[in-house]
Order: C-alpha cells, then structure tokens, then sequence
C-alpha cells in the first residue's frame, strides 16, 4: 500500500503539469454558467468525472459555486463508481494522501475509520489503481477550497441505502460530500438530453426509482447522497446540463454531463 497514491489519468484526462493544470481549471471555473456570482448556499455536489476536456466545463458549473466555501470545509467525501473493479459493497483507501499535479490531498484518518466501522466498506486498494471518477475532481476542489481532507468511497456491488448509511455517518459540520457521476451513454445527442433532462427532473424532486445506471452511471453515489440530504432538509438543484456534443465532441454518441448543487429547501 503506498502511503501517497500517484495520479492515475494526469496527461490524459487534464494537464499533468501543474502551471497548465492550475490555469485550466481555474480559466473553467472563471467561465462557468451561470455566473458564479449566482451562489447557491451550497451543502454538497453532484459532478460529473469524464476528460475536462468534455466534462470540464459542466463539472466548473458545480465547483464554482464552492469558491466561498475556503477555510470552511474541512473534510470532503467524495463518493463515485468504481469503472475496472468488481468488488461488493463499498471501497477506502488506506493511503496518507492522494497525489495531483497540483499537491497531494491527505486523506482523514478519523473519517476512514468511521467509514470502516460499517460492514459494507472495506479498503481495496485496486479498486483506486487505475480509477478516475474520483481523481478528476481532486484539482477542482482543491482550487477551490485549499486544503482539506478527504475521504474517498468507491461502489460496487452495493445498495444506495449502504451509501447513505455511510454517508449520514460522515456529513458533519465542516464536511462537504460529492457525488461524482456522469448521465447517459452513447445516445445520439437529442435523445441523450430528452433522457438527461428527465434524469435531471428526477434528481431535483429526490425521485430515486428513476435513477439507475442507464441514467447515471454513478447511480449508487448520487442516490446515496440524495438520501442522505433529503433527511437534512436540503434538495438539488440543476445548475448545468449540457452533453460531451455540446462540449466539443460528435453528436452520434455522447455522453451525458449534469452540475448539481445541493442546498436547503425552499
């Protein structure tokens, strides 16, 4: 187990150099729609985790509304799928820190272990070797908050209602969660933001049954969270919905991207 984790998709899915990197996600954040000047009293996110390249600019939208946040958040839980390993229940790491081009992220002690006292997590150190649904937000959040800590959880086999449980656990005072999870797949554009903008409806009203891994490939986080939020008074809100056609990329197949702030009801 390495006590510090490398990057696994630097010069792949962002810059890996850290001037490049820094002015990339900073030029995104500076851009992002609507204006970041439209804060919402942002309790958690939803983001999506492709290449910046495609994703970038929608996942900007979340984080820019974070900005404020710097010095107050003390702990992220960052919660997605696992893409290249099968396992159950829900992955840790038992790594010191994660590693950007940007600085490593220390991982929260403390928060591990309160993850590790429920039976469905276990630390499996594979499951983050070549991942990427977490790590793409890792320089985004740390452009915007500094430092912090983190807890990273990975889904398998698993059960929204598992993802809450562990969830609730951690949401303290202090603590931002992130789900990371990108929309449909590989439907050609109209069709993908007919689908996208239902799924978008769904998780703005928390009506999970919609909501599965056709919707949202990281279906397990962004149901956990939304469970987890509904029990403290807080709801989605879109603030981008956009598609990797819409970014830059073909129309035949795409793949679907959505920016959510979670905040107190109205």
């Amino acid at each position: 187990m390495p006590a510090v984790k490398p990057p696994a998709v630097a010069g792949i899915f962002y810059p890996a150099g850290p001037e490049a990197l820094a002015e990339e996600v900073r030029g995104l954040l500076r851009r992002a729609r609507p204006a970041p000047a439209a804060r919402l009293d942002a309790r958690g996110l939803i983001a999506p985790h492709a290449g910046y390249s495609y994703s970038g600019p929608v996942a900007a939208s979340a984080y820019a509304r974070i900005t404020g946040l710097r010095g107050r958040v003390r702990r992220v839980v960052l919660i997605g799928p696992s893409h290249f390993a099968g396992f159950e229940g829900i992955a840790t790491s038992g790594a010191e820190a994660f590693a950007t081009p940007l600085g490593e992220v220390r991982l929260d002690p403390a928060g591990r272990r309160r993850a590790l006292s429920f039976p469905q997590v276990r630390i499996l150190e594979a499951a983050f070797e070549e991942e990427h649904a977490l790590e793409v937000h890792l320089p985004f959040l740390q452009e915007a908050l500094g430092e912090f800590l983190l807890v990273p959880l990975l889904t398998g086999r698993a059960e929204a209602g598992q993802a809450a449980e562990v969830l609730d656990a951690l949401w303290e005072e202090g603590t931002l969660p992130v789900a990371s999870s990108d929309l449909s797949h590989f439907h050609p554009a109209p069709l993908a933001r007919r689908r996208d903008e239902a799924t978008a409806r769904a998780i703005e009203e928390s009506r999970l049954g919609p909501i599965g891994l056709h919707q949202a490939c990281g279906y397990l986080a962004v149901k956990g969270l939304l469970t987890a939020a509904r029990r403290r008074g807080l709801s989605a809100r879109a603030v981008d919905l956009r598609n990797s056609f819409d970014t830059g990329g073909p129309e035949e197949r795409v793949v679907g991207y959505g920016a959510f702030v979670l905040s107190p009801e109205e």
